[in-house]
């Protein structure tokens, strides 16, 4: 049995745990509820995302069990948590938006030169930060170099990017 947090807006509120059981995987998560509403349990994986459901409340508390064919756990990859979203919201993968010329997101002169003539840039602000993702290819150099630390790998829309943050002075914060 493989264990990982819970989250919601960075902070762990219960447990996903995983079991494999022959072909088929079992997923639990268990978690106190951040606030009244409908919500679902996600795994995040470093290649995909799968919904697990929504959860059921029992008062401040909730939970869900669910099994999945190694077929639909693939996509994932290795996983790396899971997460609590509203059942109501946008899917991150509709939040972001294309940034033809990133480079004219930031003041920041040294930010703005390394992103010049980048393409296939997108973009999002959420929780004080805005956000930047970079197409990004294993084969090729990794996009801006300098600031690898603080980029995390997402699969957005199918597709990998190295996604960064930024506070609103343009300096990178880890998340």
């Amino acid at each position: 049995m493989d264990k990982f947090p819970l989250l919601w807006d960075g902070k762990a509120l219960g447990e996903l745990t995983i079991e494999r059981e022959a072909l088929y995987t079992w997923f639990s998560a268990r978690c106190q509820l951040p606030r009244a509403g409908l919500w679902c349990a996600w795994v995040v994986g470093d290649r995909g995302e799968l919904r697990l459901g929504l959860l059921e409340p029992d008062g401040r508390q909730a939970s869900i069990r669910r099994r999945f064919s190694g077929q639909m756990t693939a996509p994932l990859g290795r996983v790396l948590r899971g997460e609590l979203r509203l059942a109501g919201g946008r899917p991150e993968a509709e939040r972001w938006e294309a940034a033809p010329k990133p480079e004219e997101l930031f003041r920041a002169g040294w930010l703005r030169q390394r992103l010049r003539g980048r393409e296939g840039a997108l973009t999002r602000t959420a929780r004080g930060c805005r956000y930047l993702a970079l197409p990004y290819d294993k084969g090729k150099p990794f996009p801006i170099t300098t600031l690898f630390c603080f980029a995390r790998i997402k699969c957005i829309r199918g597709e990998a990017y190295a996604v960064f943050a930024f506070d609103d002075r343009e300096t990178p914060v880890f998340w």
